[in-house]
């Protein structure tokens, strides 16, 4: 197949798109397939090999966000270009910003372009944190309590108490997250989310994902974060996370998390693949935190990783999703 694969873009999760971008574009190119890449969000296009047989790295921290009009006027140009259309696939490695929150997906399906993952209204809801939470509680999945838009932080705490989880209501890969345990340190980390930041009650216990592939979930992954919490460091720096997977649980709870899983996708109408974040509690129960309908797929990323489990390779996995995107099946989610 001639495939585009679009990484970069003008998000804070930038550097992570480029590391996905090229695992993906390696795994493709070693099954035969050709590869062309585009940053849309800069108007450059990589050709030939050389853009993804070198390494990329990310930062311990995200890169700082420049001029997003700027970059908006050029992903618009970029992707209504006629170019677009004539590959056989798009592979959306971008994360974050326009690239997952069905802008950039608008923007292909008006080009008649054929892209991996989900469409525009799936990735809007799924990208917007309360949005989605709301449509989980609406399809009986449970989430943390939460409070958005912000008040005032002595309401806050007396609304939700401590520890509080702060956070943008539409970012990913932990970006302006923060653990609060003390009242002092409320105001800093309201600041530090952004203009809109999501304030959630702090589940104790145990950080597990659970991807979805082609109408199906795959086994879950436990993340044991060297931090406190399973933050941007630790998701992306060598040795700060153990991963287990499957991850070690009592069979009818690997079965409920399975199974709001499915539920958290279906819920937001996502298509292709996705991945379901919780938090399980002490008591065994699973709170939905959030689906990534971009999941990253790096070295450190979980969607691989649930599929290795499965016995299906990296490049299996990339083809899969290839293959899902032309054939656009819609099924509801099934866990067994």
């Amino acid at each position: 197949m001639q495939i585009l694969i679009l990484l970069g873009g003008h998000s804070a999760e930038r550097d992570v798109s480029f590391v996905t971008g090229v695992a993906v574009a390696r795994a493709l190119a070693s099954s035969g397939h050709q590869l062309t890449g585009c940053d849309p969000s800069t108007g450059t296009w990589f050709e030939g090999t050389d853009w993804f047989t070198a390494d990329r790295q990310i930062d311990r921290a995200p890169p700082a966000v420049g001029d997003e009009a700027r970059a908006a006027e050029t992903m618009t140009a970029v992707l209504s270009d006629t170019r677009v259309a004539t590959f056989d696939v798009v592979f959306v490695a971008l994360h974050g910003g326009a690239g997952e929150d069905g802008t950039v997906q608008t923007l292909l399906g008006l080009a008649g372009a054929t892209y991996t993952g989900s469409g525009p209204l799936s990735s809007a809801l799924a990208m917007h944190k309360v949005t989605s939470k709301r449509l989980f509680l609406q399809a009986g999945i449970p989430t943390p309590r939460w409070v958005f838009p912000a008040e005032e932080p002595a309401q806050l705490i007396k609304q939700l108490g401590l520890p509080l989880i702060v956070k943008p209501v539409a970012e990913g890969s932990t970006v302006g997250l923060t653990l609060v345990k003390a009242s002092g340190d409320l105001a800093d980390a309201l600041t530090r989310a952004g203009a809109d930041p999501l304030i959630e009650t702090f589940i104790p216990g145990r950080e597990i994902s659970v991807g979805i592939l082609g109408g199906r979930t795959l086994p879950a992954v436990e993340s044991i974060p060297e931090h406190e919490i399973y933050d941007y460091e630790c998701k992306y720096t060598d040795g700060k996370t153990q991963y287990r997977c499957p991850a070690p649980m009592d069979p009818a709870v690997a079965q409920r998390v399975r199974d709001l899983a499915g539920k958290a996708f279906d819920a937001l109408g996502c298509a292709g693949y996705a991945r379901a974040d919780f938090r399980l509690a002490e008591d065994g129960e699973a709170y939905c935190l959030e689906v990534n309908t971009l999941p990253g797929m790096t070295s450190h990323s979980l969607v691989p990783m649930a599929a290795r489990a499965e016995g299906m390779d990296f490049p299996t996995l990339c083809e899969t999703i290839c293959r899902l995107a032309v054939e656009k099946p819609r099924v509801p989610v099934h866990t067994t």
